[in-house]
């Protein structure tokens, strides 16, 4: 049973799509509850009765834990926490940046996957297992903006690591995906520049940007048993987008 967050669409959309089809329960939760049952509806039609959608602030203490209640009345347990939803700076560098923008981009970044850690983790401590998986970026680890969006990411894998020491013992797994550029509506800004797109394609050793599809089955191991060994990590998936520079200037 998993509950994922942002699952309205594009990677976590997709996300929840392929963990339906590998016979996953699942509760898909976002903000945008109109576009959201859309997908759930386009889920459920391939795969009946398999996953429900759920309306989720993520920033909202008291939301979460209707969430986690509803998924014990409905499904007895949750086995897998995937937090994929966040937000953008909307390319404002530091220089622009505002405590209120600041504030917004670090609350559904890193407050967001930490109260939902926080009210699950009771829940697999009880049950003695569990898979935690967080969705940061690779502006976390490449110098690539200087902003508040690069900083809530950074966060997210420092997160992951304090967490995963501490629940380990409970049989709890903990990991990040650091995605490169993926083609998602949050991205769309990318494509609809022919110059930004050829730029982020060039800084990409395999010569183009990644899918959906690219993250959900990285998320689909580490939600998995093939990944029981598997904890306090990070999974690039970029297509080699964090190397490529450094080839080009040692060249």
């Amino acid at each position: 049973m998993a509950i994922i967050t942002g699952a309205a669409m594009g990677q976590g959309a997709a996300e929840a799509y392929l963990f339906a089809k590998e016979g996953a329960k699942v509760v898909a939760t976002d903000m945008c509850e109109d576009i959201l049952r859309e997908t759930v509806q386009k889920i459920n039609e391939d795969f009946s009765h398999s996953t429900i959608a759920l309306k989720l602030n993520v920033t909202d203490e008291e939301e979460w834990k209707k969430v986690v209640e509803e998924c014990i009345n409905q499904f007895g347990t949750v086995d897998i926490l995937l937090n994929n939803a966040g937000i953008g700076s909307k390319g404002i560098n530091y220089d622009k940046t505002d405590y209120q923008a600041f504030e917004n981009v670090m609350k559904i970044n890193a407050w967001g996957p930490f109260v939902g850690m926080k009210t699950v983790a009771p829940i697999m401590i009880k049950n003695k297992k569990g898979s935690i998986i967080n969705v940061s970026s690779l502006a976390a680890v490449k110098s690539i903006e200087f902003n508040a969006y690069s900083l809530s990411k950074g966060a997210v894998i420092s997160l992951t690591k304090a967490a995963s020491a501490d629940l380990g013992k409970n049989g709890i797994r903990v990991n990040t995906i650091i995605p490169g550029t993926i083609e998602t509506p949050m991205t769309k800004i990318i494509c609809d520049y022919p110059n930004v797109l050829n730029s982020c394609i060039e800084k990409t050793a395999l010569g183009h940007i990644g899918e959906a599809d690219d993250i959900a089955y990285c998320a689909l191991y580490l939600a998995s048993d093939e990944s029981k060994y598997t904890t306090g990590t990070d999974i690039t998936i970029d297509g080699g987008q964090r190397y490529k520079d450094t080839l080009e200037l040692e060249m």
